[in-house]
């Protein structure tokens, strides 16, 4: 009941419930999966022997981290994604920068391959895709599925409640992370989405308990204004607001400033050297719009932009904010720094400039 929840047969009662199921892989409806004791994200770990060759199906975060951990790792690795680059929700260039880098420590990446049908014969596994009309075979120990996830929301009673299920199969909440029929019923985390990342799940988890603490009394709506992400392959993906895919999509405006960590003193002692930041911002004006980061510990130099965004601060500020050196952080300072330099006033330049000149003679 929408005040009860039964446990192994003992039954618990609140005034509020919170729901945190979570989500499971996604696993497709392939010829022949089930005969190669296909992988997930939750089962990758119980294996007991080592995988010489590995096919990973799915170019997203979970597939790209896996891939390049397993690579490292000595296994040969196969890369199959159907769409046309890896990581599709990020800018084409961050795609390609890692597809290079992928490509440069041995993996195979296949895209706009599509897989049709598994087969095993004794020990050997086979997987058959499909590539410009043409069948390609790839022979493999384990395949490890990375096609997304799904919110868990059947098997413990919502469907007799009658509880708000979206399209895409999280629970429907409102802003204070209600259920819409019960407002006595909250959920949060992957089961609720919008977003599958573990800090999102903490954020959520603090409204949800807080309102159900507090409601009817005081109630908080939950803040999903700035959220950041990072795929931790090596070097790290991080960002946070839009980027150029999205914008163009939204038709949004934007002026975008680019700064190569090639130039970055700290990576260069590292010998870490490569990647870049890309910040867009407002035509004309230094407000962020959003920020990509490609390089080592960029889940930690993007918490500057993360900060900056939620609260209104634009380049100027963080230009005009003394930073460690040598660090990391440095690069936030001097994408703002090339900013400046592209949007700077040419009238004034040229006053000053006939200035100067005058107080030389």
């Amino acid at each position: 009941s929408p005040y009860e929840v039964e446990v192994n047969g003992r039954v618990f009662t609140a005034k509020n419930i919170i729901i945190a199921t979570g989500a499971s892989p996604v696993l497709p409806n392939i010829k022949g999966i089930n005969e190669v004791n296909a992988l997930t994200s939750e089962t990758l770990w119980e294996i007991q022997k080592f995988p010489k060759r590995l096919l990973v199906l799915g170019g997203g975060a979970i597939g790209c981290e896996m891939a390049q951990a397993f690579c490292r790792l000595g296994a040969r690795v196969s890369l199959v994604e159907i769409g046309e680059r890896i990581l599709s929700k990020e800018d084409e260039s961050v795609s390609k920068f890692i597809k290079e880098r992928f490509v440069g420590e041995g993996i195979e990446v296949l895209t706009s391959h599509q897989i049709t049908s598994f087969q095993r014969n004794g020990e050997k596994k086979l997987a058959f895709c499909l590539h410009n009309n043409e069948e390609k075979e790839i022979e493999f120990d384990e395949v490890l599925i990375c096609l997304g996830r799904k919110a868990r929301t059947e098997g413990f009673g919502l469907e007799d409640l009658n509880v708000e299920i979206n399209s895409d199969g999280t629970i429907a909440v409102d802003q204070f992370m209600r259920t819409t029929h019960f407002t006595n019923i909250f959920a949060c985390g992957d089961v609720a989405g919008p977003f599958q990342f573990t800090h999102t799940a903490s954020h959520q988890a603090w409204y949800a308990s807080v309102n159900a603490l507090f409601s009817p009394f005081k109630k908080f709506r939950v803040d999903y204004r700035v959220i950041p992400r990072c795929t931790f392959v090596s070097p790290e993906v991080a960002s946070v607001g839009l980027n150029e895919v999205q914008a163009k999509s939204r038709s949004i405006s934007y002026d975008k400033t680019t700064y190569n960590l090639k130039q970055l003193d700290r990576a260069i002692a590292d010998g870490t050297n490569y990647g870049f930041v890309e910040v867009l911002t407002v035509p004309k004006s230094d407000k962020i719009l959003g920020v990509t980061i490609v390089g080592e510990r960029a889940s930690d130099t993007i918490s500057e932009f993360v900060l900056a965004m939620k609260y209104g601060i634009g380049l100027n500020k963080l230009l005009g904010t003394i930073h460690l050196y040598p660090s990391y952080s440095e690069a936030n300072k001097f994408a703002a720094g090339k900013w400046r330099k592209l949007n700077a006033p040419k009238n004034l330049l040229k006053l000053l400039k006939v200035f100067h000149r005058w107080r030389r003679t």
